[in-house]
């Protein structure tokens, strides 16, 4: 998912240090690996900061039928529709590794928001970012094809295109999962997977490994 991008005027500022301070209001939780965070339908009263591990936020139709919409590391906010007034939880979030999170509750982040302008400037940048990240989603679901779609998620994963160095090695993220993310079925992801594997674009070594080369899928039309 999108992370903060500071700009110039905000290098030297940092929101892990800003959020440190705040006082009353936040606390730091640690989530083991598959514990939910928040429910559909829970009471959205605070904002999430992903410090370590992975999240996974899921939405559940009528039908029952589940669908992941998107993967979170640290530097992502969370749970962010409480500013806007949500007042319930549209979707869920579960720990898809063991987890360290600053939960701020809603009063206090529209405190620091409003007090912080360098930390407001990147809250903005980031929800930016995050709305330019679900375009790009809904672009892909439309006209690529599920092979490049599942390519694009790996490389996202890796985090391939950020600043810093990717992390080649993934989550451990079940095919399933994977699926559902990107609207085939596991057979397929299986029939993808096994195709990269053998011709060197990722392979496994304690973990899945995505390399660069992947990216020949997703630019070659």
């Amino acid at each position: 998912m999108a992370r903060i991008a500071a700009g110039k005027s905000s290098r030297k500022f940092d929101p892990n240090v800003f959020l440190a301070t705040i006082g009353e209001g936040r606390k730091i939780i640690t989530v083991p690996k598959n514990q939910s965070i928040f429910t559909q339908g829970d009471r959205a009263d605070a904002v999430f900061y992903v410090q370590k591990g992975k999240v996974r936020l899921t939405v559940v139709s009528k039908a029952g039928k589940e669908a992941t919409i998107g993967i979170l590391g640290e530097g992502d906010f969370f749970g962010e529709g409480t500013l806007a007034g949500q007042l319930l939880r549209m979707g869920s979030a579960a720990a898809l590794t063991d987890c360290e999170l600053l939960r701020v509750e809603k009063k206090a982040m529209l405190g620091a928001l409003h007090r912080e302008h360098a930390f407001s400037d990147l809250f903005v940048a980031y929800l930016l970012a995050r709305n330019i990240r679900y375009e790009e989603d809904l672009v892909d679901q439309l006209f690529n094809s599920s092979e490049k779609r599942l390519a694009r998620i790996l490389l996202l994963l890796a985090h391939f295109g950020k600043e810093g160095i990717p992390e080649t090695v993934v989550p451990k993220i079940s095919q399933e999962t994977l699926a559902e993310m990107i609207g085939t079925t596991r057979s397929r992801v299986s029939f993808f997977m096994n195709r990269f594997r053998k011709l060197g674009f990722i392979h496994y070594n304690g973990g899945l490994k995505v390399h660069s080369s992947l990216l020949n899928v997703v630019l070659h039309d």
